[in-house]
Formats: C-alpha cells, sequence, structure tokens
C-alpha cells in the first residue's frame, strides 16, 4: 500500500474531486508518461475496479480470497473492536489506517471484515505501481492475490520522478473514492512503507499524504493496529497448525477529525492529521501491549 507525500504540492480544492468523470479518466497527458506495460496495466486495473467488474471481483473476495486466508489464520487470528466497523454506516467510505509489518496486513483485515460483518464492502487499497504495475506478472499477482483491489498505483520510486507527475490522476482518484461509494472501504499504511522494526509496538513516522486525502474526502476513518503476522507466506500458513504466534487485530473508534478541517488546507494540517492518526494506532499498540506485551 501507499502513501501519497510526493503529491502535497497541489491545493486539495484543485483536484476536482466532485467531478466523476475528471477523477475516473487521466489525461492523455498523465497517460503520456507511462510506458506500454504500465498503461495496459492501469487500463485493466481502472475497469476492473468499475461497475459489473467490480461487483465481479467483490464476489469472489468474499467467497473464495476471503476464505483461503480464513483457512490460513482461523487458529492464530483475535479481533477486538470489530463492532467499530459494523456501527460504521455503509452509506458512506470508510478509511481504514493501519500499521505496516507484513505484506498481509490488509488482505487479514479484509478477510475480517468479509467473513465477520454483513455490511456491503468493496476494496480499493493503494499500491506503489513498482512492479505490479510495471509487469504482466505483477497484473497477474494484483489479481490472484487482490482480485484486482490494489488501486490507484502511485509512482513513487526515485527513478520515476517524470511519472510521478501521473501520481495527481492517482491522488484525484483516491480522493474520489474516499469521497463517494456505498460500501467503499479503503486500507492506507500511513507510514509509507513496512516496518522491520523487530519490536512489534514501534511505529514509523506518519507521512502527510493521507492527511491530504483525508482533509480533501472527509470520509469515515478508523485506525487498525495488527500484530503477529509475517511475511514468509509458507511460513505464515504452516503456523496456523503448529501453535504459531498469534495474530491480533484492533479496530479503534471511528475518529473526530471536524477539529482539523476547520484548518487552513496545507501541508502543516496534513502532516497533523497524519500525525493524529499514528497516535491513535499506537494507543491500540499500547492496548496489546498492556494484555499480551509480556506473554
Amino acid at each position: 500500500m501507499n502513501d501519497t507525500k510526493t503529491l502535497d504540492k497541489k491545493p486539495a480544492q484543485d483536484l476536482n474531486r466532485n467531478n466523476p468523470k475528471n477523477t475516473l479518466v487521466p489525461t492523455k497527458e498523465e497517460l503520456a508518461l507511462l510506458s506500454v506495460t504500465e498503461e495496459i496495466g492501469f487500463k485493466l486495473a481502472n475497469r476492473m475496479n468499475q461497475g459489473a467488474w467490480k461487483r465481479l471481483w467483490t464476489f469472489c473476495q468474499r467467497h473464495i480470497g476471503s476464505l483461503w486466508i480464513y483457512l490460513a489464520t482461523y487458529n492464530l487470528i483475535n479481533v477486538f473492536g470489530l463492532e467499530n466497523i459494523e456501527n460504521s454506516s455503509s452509506e458512506k467510505p470508510l478509511l481504514l489506517v493501519a500499521n505496516h509489518r507484513s505484506f498481509f496486513d490488509m488482505y487479514t483485515v479484509s478477510s475480517v471484515l468479509f467473513r465477520r460483518t454483513k455490511r456491503p464492502i468493496k476494496l480499493f487499497f493503494p499500491v506503489r505501481a513498482k512492479f505490479f504495475y510495471d509487469s504482466p506478472l505483477g497484473w497477474f499477482v494484483n489479481f490472484v492475490m487482490g482480485w484486482f483491489s490494489m488501486f490507484p498505483p502511485f509512482f513513487r520510486e526515485a527513478r520515476e520522478v517524470k511519472k510521478r507527475e501521473f501520481d495527481k490522476y492517482s491522488l484525484r482518484r483516491l480522493i474520489q473514492l474516499s469521497s463517494k461509494g456505498r460500501g467503499h472501504i479503503i486500507g492506507f499504511h500511513p507510514e509509507g512503507k513496512r516496518n522491520s522494526n523487530d519490536n512489534p509496538y514501534h511505529l514509523l513516522p506518519a507521512q502527510p499524504g493521507i492527511g491530504k486525502v483525508i482533509y480533501a474526502a472527509q470520509p469515515q476513518v478508523v485506525p487498525v493496529f495488527i500484530t503477529g503476522l509475517g511475511n514468509d507466506l509458507p511460513k505464515q500458513i504452516l503456523a496456523n497448525w503448529t501453535d504459531g504466534e498469534k495474530i491480533r487485530i484492533y479496530f479503534g473508534k471511528p475518529l473526530d477529525l471536524l477539529p482539523f478541517y476547520e484548518k487552513k488546507d496545507r501541508l502543516r494540517t496534513h502532516k497533523e492529521i497524519a500525525d493524529f492518526l499514528m497516535e491513535k494506532i499506537g494507543e491500540l499498540a499500547m492496548e496489546d501491549k498492556i494484555l499480551f506485551g509480556n506473554k
């Protein structure tokens, strides 16, 4: 999953988030920045995240994807605060902001949502474009792992400076998805990258990009803390039957961000929002540490 820190120079009011035509389709100039492979990968994922195709892949996520994740984790997983998801409105997008320690964080969270709640769900996971959009193998992984839900793509690599201009479209699209849409759930990692620190309660600094999205879209926001997941898929699956490390997922209460919306739309405000999110994720981490930190 990706953050949008490279895009904070553009005022939120210029993003045309209320114009579906402008947000759904990138400009010719933006598309021209992509390679042929990247353009095909983008157009494929963009189409798969709309209309009947999105409904089809959501059906597959609910009945196939969530099942195999459940079968790989059911002996280990513990969930707290799920009522905070159940009590959220399905008529307004819900942004889940979580710490990031494993490749499988949001996949596991999504399985819990599909299998343990009754709310309508359409998932979107902003992602770094590298690999997932620059090769057919990446397209395939997006399909088999996420049913094309790793969307929209962001180009953050240092060598892709020109392609970062395409991120202006991706930001518009992300704000649009976070602003309006029944059942929309957007998974986001404010840290911006995977945390490899051995201490599960150590959190990386927040990047301001998520604050920019929230300021512009004003969605429902729920903090999430996840611990116990590894990055070795075969080992993680085997752990389910060998008394492996317990997986714990905490869903916090919806956040009141109104005080931030009353401030000026600028980078400082975006960073304050992002820092506030990490503070709330940290509170969930401390809750886990009190309950299980010495076990």
